[in-house]
């Protein structure tokens, strides 16, 4: 593991003024507000950033600290400023020093659309955040903020999608559950990969937040905020939904997601972004199976959250995404096989492992 990594492990409990990133955070926010103020950490998140509230006499603010030789904070600044120009509501950078990795943004709050959803309000919340992707969709360039160059974002091409791919058979597979695969299973693991690539270079092509789910919409009031945006790209047109729709960290009823995926399939008409004969069941196997290639590389990622990043609780996300995988492959005669693979040798490796880390506890 490369040292600059390492050097970025940390618990938040374990966080003290010995800590060289939170001394010289503190010095650069007490230089901007011309007095001391006490960051008080409130999460960290998937990649190395960290988050702090500052809370001074009037109002409050929001810290981060976001190691520039792991995290630049250009994309996170020239999004900002490119959502928040098509009436998204976003953090407002307020201050930024690009060397050290800091920023200064506004406050948007402590509630995740992920705390607030019930049943009885899912739907409603859903429909409000569905209803934020056509902005998201026009976003498809920035400005930098070095210098001040218009650029296209990032394309999501098949180098990218493979190379997500390739985390589940690293991470889970190799790392976790220390499965050795047979030139068959490699064959099936390829021809399967093979068809979500297609799948997803196949689709008309939008701006991409990347992680539109639960745990990035922010809820003031009855505004959602989007948060987390950094990492866009331009990308399928149905990335964005099946990722809030099918949510790695919740569950609900089938006959509810596709209400909401027949929303989305009739606001995607309505705004140009696919063609007007592109029929329902197209769009559907679009969704389907750009869910199933996001879903296959998020329980990769858990996994290196777990053993690279001494992140671990990710790891209690990953059989409710491996059912994802399970039920939408088994739909498509094509992916069947990888399914009932996955049943026979993913599955139970991976309950083993679990229950031999619940008897180590």
């Amino acid at each position: 593991m490369p040292a600059i990594i390492k050097q970025f492990f940390f618990k938040s409990h374990e966080m003290t003024l010995s800590d060289p990133r939170f001394i010289s955070l503190n010095q650069w926010l007490n230089h901007y507000f011309s007095y001391d103020v006490t960051p008080v950490l409130i999460s960290g998140d998937a990649s190395f950033r960290r988050y702090f509230r500052i809370t001074t006499a009037d109002a409050s603010f929001i810290a981060a600290d976001s190691p520039p030789a792991l995290v630049p904070i250009a994309p996170f600044i020239a999004l900002s400023k490119a959502y928040s120009a098509v009436g998204l509501t976003v953090p407002k950078v307020i201050a930024a020093d690009e060397k050290q990795g800091f920023m200064l943004l506004s406050d948007l709050g402590d509630i995740q659309l992920l705390s607030v959803l019930t049943p009885e309000n899912v739907s409603d919340y859903y429909r409000s955040a569905l209803a934020l992707l056509p902005q998201i969709a026009a976003v498809v360039e920035s400005t930098c903020p070095e210098t001040g160059l218009i650029q296209s974002l990032p394309l999501y091409d098949e180098v990218l999608v493979r190379r997500e791919l390739h985390i589940f058979t690293e991470w889970l597979l190799g790392t976790h559950l220390q499965l050795s695969l047979n030139e068959v299973e490699v064959q099936l693991l390829n021809q399967s990969f093979d068809i979500l690539v297609d799948n997803a270079l196949s689709q008309p092509k939008v701006g991409m937040h990347r992680d539109f789910h639960s745990r990035n919409l922010m809820l003031q009031g009855k505004t959602l905020s989007v948060i987390d945006f950094q990492d866009a790209v331009i990308g399928p047109v149905t990335y964005d939904a099946v990722s809030l729709l099918r949510d790695c960290y919740i569950s609900w009823p089938q006959t509810l997601v596709a209400d909401l995926m027949a929303q989305h399939y009739q606001q995607t008409l309505a705004q140009g972004f696919i063609p007007v004969d592109t029929p329902f069941s197209q769009y559907q196997r679009w969704f389907d199976l750009m869910g199933l290639q996001r879903h296959i590389k998020a329980v990769g990622i858990f996994a290196r959250l777990h053993y690279r990043d001494n992140k671990p609780a990710y790891m209690a996300d990953i059989p409710l995404t491996l059912t994802y995988i399970v039920d939408t492959a088994m739909a498509y005669p094509e992916l069947a096989p990888l399914a009932q693979w996955l049943q026979a040798r993913v599955l139970p490796a991976f309950d083993v492992v679990h229950s031999k880390v619940e008897t180590d506890q």
